[in-house]
This record gives C-alpha cells, structure tokens and sequence, in this order.
C-alpha cells in the first residue's frame, strides 16, 4: 500500500513541476512614456523630451504650466552666451507672473547639466522652483548636485533635453543684449517671445472668453521671489553661481 502511495506522489511530481513551468511570465516593464513639448518662439521652434522616470515632480510642474498656456507670452529674460538660456516667468513687459507654490528639487536624480538640457530654474533656495527654467548651451557639470548642505551644492534638477531645433537655442543665444526693466544686462534685443507651448499629442484648448492669457487655472498662486529666480551670475573670467540668485 505505501508502495503505492509514494509511486502516485512521485508521478505527480513531473505533472506539478510542468504545471509551475507553464505560467506565463510576468511582463516586462514596458517603456517610460517620455512627453514631449514644442515650445514657438519669436525666433523659431523646439522641442523638448521629457524624463518623468527621474524628475516626476519637475516634469508633472512644467506639463502643467504649459497645459495651463502658462508660458504663452512669456519672454526668454536672460541669455548668456556660452552659458545658457532663461525664461518662463516674465511677460513681454518683464513683469512677472504669479506662479503656484515651488516644489521639491530633484537635482538629486543623476541626470547632468550638458548641452541640450533643461533644468529647473530657482532662487537661492533649492527648493524654490516655479515656472522657470533653463537651457544648457555647454556642459554646465557645475551645476549638478553635490550634495544637500546648501543652495550651492545642491545643483540643479535636469527634467528634459532639446531633441529638436537646438539651432533655435542658438540663435537666441546670439542675440545682442541690454539693460532692460529690473535687469541690469543680459535681456536679449529683441525680446524673445515664447508665443504658445503644447504637448505633443495633445490638442490645444480653446481658451475662455473670461481668462487671460497665461493665468493659472484655477488654483490660487504663492507670490514669485522678488529676485529673478535662477538668474546667472555673469563675471569676465569664470560663470559661477551668484549666492543668492542662481544659476
């Protein structure tokens, strides 16, 4: 009788073991959807990729800004040739516009300021990013994160690349500059406009006849620093990051 037992046990064994080897394998992780954004400008069109796997929160802040036609009319306010370029607050007047509340930085997360990218903009504090941002015209490797102890070390969070029409950055990036509103240098003349934004894939909204262009809808806006966030210092022999405005 036991014989017989161990000699059904041991049949079924192969039977269970095939059973295992037959369940489908658990999917692979499919690829990470990288949104793109075409930014129109007064002098021409780019676009850029965005990486939510490593900057959710900055990727999540900027898609927002731009389906909310945050950016639309807002002006490129710094330009530094051999450096980078900045805009996202500022309207045609330099004035600028309120923002929602800044988020977390993300310099943390490996990726490096090189040519092409684009970079959270932020005042002294590495947690003040809004609606700025920047584009990289040369490996700024300064601007990467060290580490936590201070503004300084703490860098600046790369969201995205330019994959198409760096040629357009370049163009922006040498165009003569001025003194112009609250800054004392580094406006590019003419100014350059970011006429709209939009997600790739997406259709544009018609806007309401009740709001303005470039308003945040609906949530109520923190005020933007008095200081230009993330405005670079500019010296004759070496681009460093100012102490209190950066970068």
């Amino acid at each position: 009788m036991l014989k017989a037992v161990l000699a059904s046990l041991l049949l079924a064994l192969p039977a269970a073991t095939l059973a295992q080897q037959a369940k489908p394998a658990a999917p692979a992780p499919g690829p990470v959807d990288h949104p793109r954004v075409v930014v129109h400008t007064s002098q021409g069109d780019f676009t850029l990729e965005l990486f939510p796997e490593k900057a959710p929160k900055s990727v999540a802040n900027f898609l927002q800004y731009v389906r909310d036609d945050f950016y639309d009319g807002t002006v490129f306010h710094r330009v530094v040739d051999g450096y980078m370029v900045q805009g996202g607050l500022y309207s045609r007047d330099l004035t600028q516009r309120r923002t929602r509340a800044p988020i977390p930085s993300e310099a943390d997360n490996g990726l490096s300021n090189l040519r092409g990218t684009v970079a959270v903009a932020r005042g002294a504090d590495a947690n003040s990013g809004t609606s700025q941002f920047f584009v990289n015209l040369v490996d700024n490797r300064r601007l990467d994160y060290v580490s936590n102890q201070s503004g300084l070390t703490w860098g600046f969070a790369v969201f995205g690349k330019v994959v198409q029409g760096m040629e357009t950055i370049d163009k922006i990036a040498k165009l003569p500059t001025r003194a112009q509103g609250p800054f004392v240098g580094d406006v590019p003349n003419p100014l350059v406009v970011i006429n709209s934004a939009q997600v790739v894939g997406e259709e544009k909204a018609a806007p309401a006849a009740s709001s303005s262009a470039g308003s945040v809808k609906p949530a109520p806006a923190a005020p933007a620093p008095a200081v230009p966030a993330a405005a670079p210092a500019k010296k004759a022999t070496e681009k460093k990051p100012a102490a209190k405005t950066t970068p």
